[in-house]
């Protein structure tokens, strides 16, 4: 039987921290920035925890 594949379009969103966690990009940081503060860019640039879904997500990342 042949290694399964892990789902691409959730790898490309989707990454496992160290403690095994899942962590996603924040939305909205992309384009309109010039109207949004500074504090509001740094706070939506970092990555946040996934809640219910991550046993799902792990499973389509192959883990």
């Amino acid at each position: 039987m042949p290694k399964m594949k892990s789902h691409r379009g959730v790898a490309k969103r989707f990454e496992i921290s160290p403690t095994g966690k899942v962590r996603r990009r924040k939305a909205t940081g992309n384009h309109f920035l010039m109207k949004k503060t500074s504090g509001r860019k740094r706070r939506i640039s970092g990555m946040a925890v996934v809640g219910p879904e991550a046993k799902v997500i792990k499973r389509l990342l192959g883990e």
